[in-house]
């Protein structure tokens, strides 16, 4: 049988299940906020970030004698079981939500309050002794710990993100090295252009991927400011003297992320140009991996009817009807990703617009497609690698062939023969079908050696003049 416990707060009683650690705030946001079924719980580096912000603010009202020591001593053994990771379960409310985060955030506060409470061998919601908003939030509001906590998690998903772009980078990095020697036809505008490399191709994916972990990175470096100590909209009410600069000092001792707070609080309460930076720097990622996915599909394209000039590894049957058919599912699922962080890109330059005043209430859903956008990218950026990337094989002769009867070749030519010369060669090759290379030679207009010299793999990769 169920055991409940009466919490209330200023609308009045409520019955909680005595199992659960959080309370009535809790509670009435599981009630009020049945959007999306998906809990603020499938967000653990929020929740650990939150640990870490309501920590250094115990220890920093300890300091300064705004709390009883044994109360914060409690306080930040509860704090420390939530980084570890326990109590997650404890998390369910949904991650679209009103009130700026005011729900996470009371979420959190009871939660840690009665893990507290438990840890002193009390019974849950005896708050007389360890209360969620008199001593968990001490000189806190909402609209400084949930931004805080939010910049700490952004930070650190950030980072792991960053180690999927390096492993993608690599993986790249490697296939322009075992390619380096694989002559094919460069493309513009999808016809025939110039010859190059398949190495110099995927070299080049890897370097654009390159680019962007430095714009990433610099974006990053935007969401260690902090407003901790603001309290409701910057002007620190309710904190003592010096609280702000020493829970920035605590919390950036305990996450090792260089925080520092920001020096206008009244701005930065409700500031998100942060997060529009982010997004933006992720839709560009999206945008230029996406183009890598789509130049993937069409290299491989075929296999008999396209360019089929590398091969991708194949993960499934590509058809429910036609046997034989190996679709680049890969690459496939990675454009559908990279179209949604683009959306979402949209929603958060939205919701930041949308703010009023001294607040932006609309941060719970700038989170959501935040993280969420940084755990599909990263997921999916492991996935390119490993189910697709890593397995990419070159069909050499498909593109050596495609070099020598193109008539882009005739390209290299122009400053021997004259542009005037190369083009009636190019005609001609055309109307006939024959090679630009048979043509120059019966034209008499370079000998067979200095041919071979032109159209040698050497000089093609590094082309010189002749």
């Amino acid at each position: 049988m169920q055991n409940f416990r009466i919490e209330h707060d200023f609308l009045g009683d409520k019955e909680i299940p005595d199992n659960v650690y959080y309370g009535v705030q809790t509670a009435r946001a599981i009630e009020n906020f049945n959007i999306s079924g998906i809990p603020i719980s499938t967000a653990p580096l929020l929740l650990q970030a939150f640990g870490y912000v309501k920590k250094a603010a115990a220890l920093a009202n300890k300091d300064l004698k705004v709390l009883p020591a044994d109360v914060a001593e409690s306080i930040v053994q509860a704090c420390d079981a939530l980084i570890r990771g326990e109590l997650y379960e404890q998390f369910p409310v949904d991650m679209f939500q009103g009130g700026a985060g005011t729900s996470v955030n009371m979420n959190a506060n009871e939660v840690i309050a009665n893990k507290a409470l438990e840890l002193r061998g009390l019974p849950k919601g005896q708050y007389e002794t360890i209360h969620p908003n008199n001593h968990v939030n001490c000189s806190q509001s909402t609209n400084d710990a949930y931004p805080t906590a939010f910049r700490i998690a952004l930070y650190n998903k950030i980072g792991e993100m960053l180690k999927a772009m390096q492993v993608l980078q690599t993986a790249f990095h490697k296939k322009g090295i075992e390619f380096a020697d694989v002559l094919k036809m460069g493309r513009t505008q999808l016809q025939d252009a110039v010859p190059m490399t398949l190495g110099q191709e995927f070299t080049a994916f890897a370097v654009t991927i390159g680019e962007d972990i430095e714009r990433l990175s610099e974006a990053r470096n935007l969401i260690t400011e902090i407003n901790l100590g603001a309290t409701a909209i910057g002007t620190g009410i309710n904190a003592p003297a010096g609280y702000a600069d020493l829970a920035t000092c605590y919390l950036a001792e305990m996450t090792g992320i260089p925080v520092k707070l920001s020096p206008n609080l009244i701005e930065a309460t409700w500031d998100t140009g942060a997060y529009v930076q982010i997004s933006g720097v992720l839709k560009r990622i999206a945008i230029k991996i996406s183009k890598i996915c789509n130049d993937l599909r069409l290299l491989s394209s075929g296999p008999r009817a396209g360019f089929n000039e590398i091969n991708l590894p194949p993960m499934q049957p590509g058809s429910s009807i036609m046997p034989g058919k190996v679709n680049p599912v890969i690459p496939e699922v990675v454009n559908q990703i990279a179209f949604h962080v683009m959306g979402s890109d949209v929603t958060i330059g939205i919701a930041s617009e949308a703010g009023q005043l001294q607040l932006n209430v609309m941060e719970p859903v700038i989170a959501f497609h935040l993280f969420f956008s940084l755990n599909i990218m990263e997921r999916g950026f492991y996935t390119l690698k490993e189910k697709c990337i890593d397995g990419i094989t070159a069909n050499r002769d498909v593109c050596k062939n495609f070099v020598m009867n193109s008539i882009g070749i005739i390209t290299a030519l122009n400053p021997i023969i004259g542009y005037e010369n190369a083009s009636a060669i190019a005609r001609e090759a055309l109307e006939t079908g024959a090679s630009v290379y048979n043509l120059v030679l019966e034209r008499k207009l370079v000998t067979q050696e200095k041919l071979d010299e032109i159209f040698s793999p050497e000089n093609i990769i590094n082309p010189k003049t002749m």
